[in-house]
């Protein structure tokens, strides 16, 4: 019996280019919530790009934001965090000053970009985020960092980085945070507090860093517009976002 579903954001609840929820997911959301049925977002978004997208005025009952690195309740008071750790923050600060690679550090307040390149501009606006200012990073804690590179530059970081895991969220967009960390790090944190079991849970989502949760919750669903590597992990391959994917699965199920 699933008791907790977990959503990814983009290209899971909300369309790429677009930030309105489709009509049967949130009326699917609203039916669950009626059920009884635990609701989550688990989003690589931060707390401040969430209230830019039409899911606020759906009651979740929280929030993994930021991979999971920071979780609120449903009250957004803060639940969990799991920042990098400050050895590593003086090798990803250095990268950050270099201004060779376009780097937004995000802590729980404040968000420190170094420069903004067409690439990130694009990904910026196909998910409805604000363009950040250009800021000098002033030493806050940092839960999470995006950075938008080649398949080389990637390479680079993940020899480089001893303490971090970087996971993609779209092509040539990566999130890099504290190894250790993501959302099924954090999904273990609210099942422990819920005493709910990973086989009572269901997760959605359509790209790699949703790979992890899919394989830990009972049930895994990948959106029909979702990559390759995501629909591998999924034990259910729902439609497209656009054709009704998220209602779709909650009825293959039984849970709406």
């Amino acid at each position: 019996m699933i008791k907790l579903c977990f959503f990814d954001v983009d290209g899971t609840l909300i369309p790429f280019g677009n930030n309105k929820l489709p009509a049967s997911t949130r009326e699917a959301l609203f039916k669950l919530h009626r059920k009884g049925i635990k609701t989550f977002i688990a989003t690589g978004k931060s707390l401040a790009q969430l209230t830019k997208v039409d899911v606020m005025g759906i009651p979740f009952d929280g929030y993994l934001t930021l991979n999971g690195q920071l979780c609120y309740n449903e009250v957004m008071q803060m639940t969990f965090g799991y920042n990098i750790d400050p050895r590593e923050m003086e090798v990803l600060e250095r990268i950050f000053l270099d201004d060779q690679i376009s780097f937004s550090l995000i802590g729980e307040f404040s968000r420190y970009t170094n420069f903004i390149n067409d690439e990130a501009i694009k990904h910026f606006n196909e998910t409805n985020s604000a363009i950040p200012d250009i800021g000098k990073y002033m030493g806050e804690r940092i839960y999470q960092i995006t950075a938008f590179v080649t398949e080389r530059e990637r390479e680079v970081l993940e020899k480089t980085l001893d303490y971090c895991s970087i996971t993609s969220w779209a092509p040539g967009a990566v999130d890099i945070f504290a190894k250790g960390g993501g959302k099924m790090n954090a999904i273990k944190h609210i099942l422990d507090q819920y005493e709910i079991k990973p086989e009572e849970c269901m997760a959605f989502g359509d790209a790699e860093n949703d790979v992890q949760m899919l394989k830990y919750c009972g049930i895994g669903v990948a959106m029909g517009n979702g990559t390759d590597k995501c629909k591998a992990a999924a034990d259910y391959i729902t439609t497209d976002i656009n054709d009704n994917g998220i209602a779709n699965a909650l009825k293959k199920f039984s849970l709406i």
